[in-house]
């Protein structure tokens, strides 16, 4: 063959390889020219071919080719109206990672990706092209927080792959249930009652903590947190906080562990009742306020209260925010300690001297005294005796013989009143005074002053159905009964005396312990018939007997 036969010959075979350039496919190309707007590509076709040059940019801008580089091109038309291929690098590269992406999803293999954005539903990540990944298969537990997770890289597992509409989903929640699933495997066999482990904090509620202790969570309830006062477990605990816990329960059938925390420690309470022996001085912060005392805060998990009637020997305390408040350092007294019940009783008066001690000496039985009415009830009056001491008044012992419905019949708030000192209950803090005990007590002298015979004139106060009461003195009341009323029968008292009524009647007999006295109209009567009568003339106590009788009934015949 001739040198021009074997030239033309090369020369056919060299144009028929480079007409074997397909569309879409993607070629090498060899650099063979950069410009201000494209790079010339030389693919081995008849014809070279134009990259657009913000292809080559990198992230500063600059172009980062050179000529001479070999780049992987996507041949997108073969001749343009001016004769010249069209390639795309970009597209090659993403026609790459398509194909990689499609042999990673058949062999099951994770992919690495960053998350750019949130979209609607979930995430949208970078993993050489763009993804879609669920909210829901971010973590193993939904959450609410999507954005927190932008811009951080993950490996992600595919579960939807659909090269031609270009549609890839992801998640990372499989892999982490993949993983949990190994982890739990080696977790079980250490897991039993008693053990110690290390765990995670993984989410926080009002009642408690769960706990990752690899591939099986635990609850770590409040009350097992400490055993101090705690009001919310965020006060100990954060989410993703490394923690050791020991195992109080584990049900296998269920997998249900409780956890513990507090317990890693002694209980305060063994050996309490030797640190806070009953009547031992100490100091605490007051953590609690309630309407019925205060909580003090001994020690961590130790904590006494306050009753309200323990913060005074003298001030009336309504709610202990008057006296104390949260934070407070107080001194107290262990009045009592029941370490099986984790209870102390403190008390806050008893730092001082018990005022009521003193009262007995200052105020003895008989004393009497002068203060002014501080308060009025139904059953008496309080009358003041010192800076917050009240003496009582009973309503049965303002009067000997008044009958008082009300104390505000006598007195009002602020009269000076005068009292004698009865009783002092130091225990029980009651300081009983009585008024009517200024004066000697009228029935002791009623048996002397009315005799039984005696005649006085007695004012009929109350009709009942058995009799009428009459009053022969000042609050001196004495039973007519129905029987005693007249000489003739009585069925019904009203028909024979009405109140107000003045009789005349005669004291039958008195009973002065008791305060009873019994008179009678009938009496009077019949002995007035027999003119056999003595009588009481006046309060005086004058008497008029029956020898006074004669001699002025024998006086009045001389004088006619």
């Amino acid at each position: 063959m001739s040198l021009e036969a074997q030239f033309e010959s090369l020369l056919s075979e060299y144009e028929a390889g480079r007409s074997a350039v397909a569309e879409n496919e993607i070629v090498q190309g060899t650099v063979l020219q950069i410009t201000k707007d494209h790079a010339l590509v030389d693919i081995g076709y008849k014809s070279e071919g134009i990259i657009d040059i913000r292809e080559f940019y990198g992230l500063d801008g600059s172009v980062i080719i050179a000529e001479g580089d070999v780049v992987d091109v996507l041949v997108e038309a073969r001749e343009d109206e001016n004769g010249l291929c069209v390639l795309s690098k970009e597209k090659a590269d993403k026609l790459k990672i398509w194909e990689e992406l499609s042999t990673k999803n058949d062999a099951g293999e994770t992919v690495e990706g960053v998350i750019v954005s949130r979209v609607k539903g979930g995430l949208q990540v970078d993993i050489g092209v763009r993804a879609f990944l669920p909210g829901s298969q971010m973590e193993l537990r939904p959450t609410r927080n999507l954005d927190k997770f932008i811009n951080q890289s993950f490996q992600f597992k595919i579960i939807k792959f659909n090269k031609r509409r270009g549609n890839i989903v992801l998640s990372r929640r499989a892999l982490l249930e993949e993983e949990r699933t190994e982890l739990k495997k080696d977790t079980l066999k250490n897991l039993e009652e008693g053990a110690i482990l290390d765990g995670i904090v993984k989410n926080i509620t009002e009642y408690g903590a769960f706990v990752d202790l690899g591939g099986i969570d635990g609850l770590l309830h409040i009350t097992d947190m400490s055993w101090g006062r705690i009001t919310h477990p965020s006060e100990m605990f954060e989410v993703g906080q490394e923690v050791k816990v020991i195992v109080l329960k584990f049900n296998a059938e269920n997998e249900r562990v409780s956890l513990g925390f507090k317990q890693l420690s002694a209980d305060p309470w063994a050996g309490a009742e030797e640190r806070y022996a009953v009547g031992k001085r100490i100091s605490g912060k007051v953590v609690s306020l309630i309407d019925y005392g205060s909580f003090i805060e001994l020690e961590e998990g130790i904590e006494g209260l306050i009753h309200i009637s323990e913060m005074s020997w003298t001030k009336r305390v309504k709610h202990p925010s008057k006296i104390v408040n949260v934070g407070d350092e107080v001194e107290c007294v262990v009045l009592a300690i029941d370490s099986a019940a984790k209870k102390i009783s403190l008390g806050m008066k008893q730092i001082e001297p018990n005022p009521w001690t003193l009262l007995e000496e200052k105020y003895p039985v008989g004393t009497v005294i002068n203060g002014k009415v501080r308060n009025i009830t139904d059953f008496g009056i309080f009358v003041g005796i010192e800076e917050g001491i009240d003496g009582l008044v009973h309503i049965s012992d303002l009067s000997w013989v008044a009958k008082i419905r009300h104390p505000s019949e006598l007195y009002k708030k602020g009269d000076e009143v005068q009292a004698v000192v009865l009783n002092i209950d130091v225990e029980n803090e009651r300081f009983s005074l009585g008024v009517k005990q200024l004066t000697p007590d009228p029935w002791e002298s009623l048996p002397e002053r009315f005799p039984p015979g005696t005649i006085c004139e007695a004012r009929i106060t109350k009709l009942t159905d058995f009799g009428a009461f009459a009053e022969i003195g000042e609050g001196v009341e004495g039973l007519i009964h129905i029987s005693e009323i007249s000489v003739d029968r009585v069925d019904d008292p009203s028909q024979a005396v009405k109140v107000d009524d003045i009789q005349k009647v005669e004291v039958i007999s008195i009973d002065a312990k008791e305060r009873k006295i019994a008179l009678s109209i009938k009496s009077f009567i019949q002995r007035s018939e027999r003119g056999n009568l003595r009588q009481y003339a006046d309060e005086g106590q004058a008497t008029v007997q029956l020898g006074d009788l004669f001699k002025d009934k024998l006086g009045d015949l001389m004088s006619d």
